[in-house]
């Protein structure tokens, strides 16, 4: 049920480093994207993929993670993403990503969960490191990352405290706390 899998589809940033991801299960993922909606049906995404030890290694530290985690650089060894996708747009079949982005990362997502996988989408980059890291050569933007693994961490669902506080934050368990505002709160007329 779709409801299912989005409740599972959270932004896990901890994994199993150990559990690999084989190139086949990434292309499977990004064939969901394939599939998926597109602008003017332009598809002017393209997708780089890695779930090779030594290329992973080039790509980690060009994502900043959970900013809302002052005290938290990103994962440890033994908990970094077995599997990235970076999402890129050929500016020579379109010049405005839009919303594409954010269609095809879902998509992505959603198959992984279904996979018994989890990822994170990152849009804070470091681009040029990353186009450096990967030599994506310069037609192509850099849009988004994907960090794909076996989930290490429970991520639960809270709701918005009175304050109004959207940042999310673990407890000494190390459990991820993500609130949520009330259905009521966004639907509006």
């Amino acid at each position: 049920m779709i409801r299912d899998l989005i409740l599972q589809n959270r932004s896990y940033r901890r994994f199993h480093q150990d559990v690999a991801i084989s190139q086949e299960t990434l292309r499977e993922l990004v064939d969901l994207a394939r599939l998926s909606p597109s602008a003017a049906n332009k598809q002017a995404l393209k997708y780089v993929l890695s779930s090779e030890p030594e290329k992973n290694a080039r790509i980690f530290p060009c994502f900043v993670w959970a900013a809302y985690l002052k005290d938290w650089s990103g994962p440890e060894e033994g908990e970094k993403p077995s599997a990235y996708i970076i999402i890129v747009e050929d500016t020579e079949i379109k010049q405005s990503f839009g919303v594409d982005h954010g269609i095809v990362a879902q998509s992505i997502l959603l198959g992984a969960v279904e996979k018994g996988l989890g990822g994170c989408m990152i849009g804070n980059l470091r681009k040029d490191e990353l186009r450096q890291a990967l030599d994506i050569p310069p037609r192509y933007e850099i849009i988004l990352g994907l960090a794909l693994g076996k989930p290490k961490e429970k991520v639960v669902i809270e709701a918005m405290r009175p304050d109004g506080d959207v940042k999310y934050w673990r407890d000494s368990q190390g459990t991820h706390h993500v609130p949520k505002r009330a259905l009521d709160e966004i639907i509006i007329g």
